[in-house]
């Protein structure tokens, strides 16, 4: 395990340095690599599917593809979201089980900017417990006087089609 300067025990870091999509949920701030995001687009009628679990809010039709939609403030245990008018959805692009890739939407309380880290800016996931989930979290990157959290949307992707 990797220990910090002060030796307390760290997580991976598996973001690289690069371009990240800035984004609020609440009031945290996270960040989602740029070259998965194809598209953001406004907050629209999602259609429920049954039998989802609660933070899949459904499916949008976009340009004739039925894409899933899941509320990332859901995902992560947040506070119940208000949807607002810079309420938005992040298209991006994840792996299909089947090879390729597919599209994927995430509802974010709002896009922020698109934000360049180089590797000095880059840290581990603290150590939070055992009793913390933090699979989706690749890293943190100092920003300014703030950190932004840097996540791993395939991986919410992958869990979402494994058997509960």
């Amino acid at each position: 395990m990797n220990t910090s300067t002060t030796g307390q025990p760290v997580g991976p870091l598996t973001a690289q340095p690069g371009k990240y999509l800035t984004f609020t949920l609440g009031r945290e701030r996270y960040g989602l690599p740029v070259l998965v995001v194809r598209e953001i687009i406004r907050l629209c009628p999602i259609t429920p599917v049954a039998s989802m679990p609660p933070h899949v809010r459904g499916v949008i039709n976009l340009r004739g593809k039925v894409i899933p939609v899941v509320d990332l403030r859901i995902r992560f245990g947040l506070p119940d979201p208000v949807d607002h008018d810079r309420t938005c959805i992040v298209i991006t692009q994840v792996a299909a089980a089947g090879g390729g890739s597919r599209p994927y939407g995430a509802i974010v309380d709002g896009v922020e900017e698109v934000a360049a880290y180089a590797a000095d800016d880059l840290v581990p996931t603290p150590d939070f417990g055992t009793s913390i989930d933090t699979r989706f979290i690749t890293g943190m990157a100092r920003s300014g006087a703030g950190v932004v959290t840097l996540i791993d949307l395939e991986a919410i992707a992958r869990a979402d089609r494994e058997p509960t």
